[in-house]
């Protein structure tokens, strides 16, 4: 591997620029028009301009990324997270003209892209999942008949894709029509597929992913597991690790179980295997595969001291696993923030504009990966994130006490963040104490005050 073309924006585009740096690897970054002054463009050796603003007009147009790789002399491209990094059809694309596509196989993808047969074969590889649908509907009616077998409450989730698109709750028969056409509508939008399947919905649940790591020479990894229950709306805003809730079985019956799955499906590169879990019963079930880098890796790079993104750019160059022999132990406690362009206090509304003032805090045991910088423009047609605050104790009320002089000091003006929100949940009992769940910002935090 040579030239890495890395078809992202933002903070991610620019951890990898640093990581195919410091393997010694030539990197080319891509830009819409919106982003000429972003950070990545300048630390990249090359960047080339792509389109205008909107995604389906830049980022998301596979033949003009696939070409400047061509024409720039890469033979690598890096899809980070989001936008073109699912697409089982841009990674065959990639293949097809001899490009090293940075993640796991066109057939993976697509195998795990599809919500239902990801069930399918979680179910024939002993993994336990959450009973639901065997397929995924395009037809209300038919979707409707299938309900009975499975029981209130559903949960509505789209075929492809993730973050929460293409996501609705149906406590009732009265309301599922008119939110399987919207839950339809929107993966639609957002995917380019509208297929729905339909889940048991299990109240007051955790949310417990694996990460697992995967390599051309059969081995398979995990990299211990991420709490992601504090979201709103399926959208993560807080990340930690180890899970404050397992106990050391479950713990290691969960990790058996997502490289149970990832070596059932000769998995090779970084993915994470999801999984809701009831506390009450002790009881985890799988829910999908992320068969890509996530937004919150840092929390297991900091954890076990493995840098994920250089780990992927080796792997795919054909090198074995670093940690082959055995997962590293994980160390201390981890919990990451994400800083987001939007307002708790209008439901997280997502607020572009310009950024007045960007003071992080510089302390010791934080890191911050972000691409902003004071006068830097939010625009209107990405993802909101600004930044993760990520901050590593010895244990977890060490990191939470670090992690709170962090948030005092860390200083945003121009646009809302998510940065109120997060000093109010560091002092909410609910949280210290681990009394949360999926749910718990929009059913308690957000109906019992300002969030």
């Amino acid at each position: 591997m040579n030239g890495v073309l890395v078809a992202n924006r933002g903070e991610i585009a620019l951890r990898i620029i640093r990581a195919c740096r410091a393997e010694g690897l030539k990197t080319v970054a891509v830009y819409s028009d919106t982003d000429q002054n972003s950070p990545h463009v300048w630390a990249a050796d090359r960047a080339v301009r792509i389109g205008p603003p909107p995604p389906n007009q830049s980022y998301l147009r596979p033949e003009i990324l696939l070409h400047v790789a061509l024409k720039s002399g890469c033979d690598a491209v890096h899809p980070g997270y989001g936008f073109l990094s699912e697409r089982a059809d841009f990674a065959q694309q990639c293949r097809d003209e001899k490009l090293i596509f940075i993640g796991p196989s066109p057939e993976v993808i697509a195998l795990m892209g599809d919500k239902a047969e990801a069930r399918r074969t979680a179910r024939r590889l002993g993994v336990p999942v959450v009973p639901g649908s065997a397929d995924a509907f395009d037809d209300v009616d038919a979707a409707q008949a299938a309900v009975p077998a499975i029981g209130y409450p559903i949960l509505l989730k789209a075929r492809a894709g993730g973050g929460g698109r293409g996501m609705r709750v149906a406590r009732d028969p009265d309301s599922f029509r008119g939110l399987f056409v919207q839950a339809r509508g929107e993966a639609e939008a957002a995917f380019g597929d509208g297929g729905i399947y339909l889940e048991r919905f299990v109240e007051r649940v955790r949310h417990i992913e694996v990460q697992i790591f995967g390599d051309s020479h059969g081995n398979v990894r995990h990299l211990w597991e991420r709490d992601c229950t504090v979201q709103r709306r399926h959208q993560k805003l807080v990340e930690e690790a180890p899970s404050p809730v397992l106990d050391d079985k479950t713990r290691g019956a969960l990790c058996a179980a997502a490289e149970t799955l990832a070596t059932g499906i000769g998995y090779v590169g970084a993915g994470t295997v999801e999984f809701i879990y009831d506390p009450q019963g002790r009881a985890f079930y799988f829910i999908e595969m992320n068969t890509r880098i996530q937004v919150e890796h840092p929390v297991t790079e900091v954890l076990t001291g493995v840098d994920l993104v250089r780990e992927q750019l080796r792997v795919a160059a054909g090198q074995p696993l670093s940690f082959a022999a055995a997962t590293p132990p994980a160390k201390g406690h981890a919990i990451e923030f994400r800083i987001n362009a939007e307002d708790p206090a209008r439901g997280f509304q997502p607020c572009p504009g310009t950024v007045r003032g960007w003071r992080p805090p510089t302390l010791p045991d934080i890191r911050l990966d972000s691409h902003v910088y004071e006068g830097y423009v939010v625009p209107p047609y990405y993802d909101s994130l600004l930044g993760k605050l990520i901050v590593h104790g010895a244990d977890r009320s060490e990191a939470i006490a670090r992690a709170a002089r962090a948030l005092a000091n860390f200083h945003a003006d121009g646009v809302a963040t998510t940065l109120p929100f997060h000093r109010r949940l560091l002092g909410h009992r609910d949280f210290v104490e681990n009394r949360v769940h999926t749910r718990w910002v929009e059913s308690e935090l957000q109906t019992n005050g300002q969030p």
